[in-house]
């Protein structure tokens, strides 16, 4: 699974995007045929300006999480639990 992370309108550092790839990598563990992550992460003018957009590629279909919050942390978080839920749906429903 290839994980590719964008910042934009700032320099996301070493430990923000090593926190983004640990746990973007435990998404394998729902559903095996992931191809591909594209993380976007960017600056907003709101009170909760951190914005993170996750687009999960998978065979017939594209997974896409968008979340604002306080810290970059927990708008991946927040997309990570989300995408759990979607892909175990997407694997039983590949299944049936």
């Amino acid at each position: 699974m290839e994980i590719r992370v964008q910042s934009i309108k700032f320099d996301a550092d070493q430990k923000l995007l090593d926190f983004v790839e640990k746990k973007l990598s435990k998404l394998p563990k729902f559903y095996d045929e992931i191809t591909s992550v594209e993380v976007a992460m960017s600056l907003l003018p709101e009170h909760q300006n951190k914005n993170v957009k996750v687009h999960v590629k998978i065979p017939g279909n594209d997974l896409v999480i968008e979340r604002n919050a306080k810290t970059f942390e927990d708008a991946i978080v927040d997309c990570v639990d989300i995408l759990k839920d979607k892909l175990v749906r997407a694997k039983e429903k590949k299944v049936n």
